[in-house]
């Protein structure tokens, strides 16, 4: 029997409140190693200016994906799950707002932002409960926002025992281009 939602999210909660500094030291700079996402997130920018607000959906202790535009000069909300990953991604990133909260029930209006990155975030949620993510992401969307998604390919899913080499039991899903399609 799979655990409910709300203990599924305190779970993952712990794992990276425990994981937190160690997954910073391992990816904070992992842009500079990956052209393609660099591209992606170029073509991402494009359609953003110093007026909009794009909300960096499980931003992780180095909020590394939003900075990556916040630098471009796009104002960026970055969202965590996890205290610590919340704390290290302030401190690492001056200028920058941060606020803990669960994706699935971002603490935004209803059409608010021009844009969300959700970069591996998903794949800490049950495939049967990522629709109500994409439910919420357009919930918070304006008209004509832009959302784009990252994830692992596969089509597996359940708990894994460790985050990162920490003893953290962590849920993790693998998505196929169709799932993430039909999301949409």
């Amino acid at each position: 029997m799979m655990d409910s939602l709300a203990a599924i999210n305190a779970r993952t909660r712990q794992a990276y409140n425990l994981a937190a500094r160690k997954y910073h030291e391992l990816f904070h700079d992992e842009m500079n190693e990956k052209e393609y996402d660099r591209n992606l997130l170029d073509g991402f920018a494009r359609h953003f200016a110093g007026n909009s607000l794009v909300c960096d959906a499980g931003c992780g202790p180095s909020a590394h994906i939003g900075r990556y535009l916040f630098d471009q000069g796009i104002p960026v909300v970055g969202v965590d799950i996890a205290d610590e990953c919340v704390e290290l991604a302030r401190r690492h990133n001056p200028g920058m707002k941060f606020v803990r909260a669960d994706i699935g029930k971002l603490p935004f209006a209803a059409g608010t932002l021009d844009g969300i990155i959700a970069y591996y975030s998903l794949i800490d949620t049950p495939k049967k409960h990522v629709e109500r993510i994409f439910r919420e992401f357009h919930r918070v969307l304006k008209p004509r926002g832009r959302l784009l998604v990252a994830v692992k390919a596969g089509d597996s899913e359940g708990y894994l025992p460790e985050l990162l080499g920490i003893k953290a039991e962590i849920y993790f899903a693998l998505f196929t281009e169709k799932e993430i399609a039909g999301y949409f």
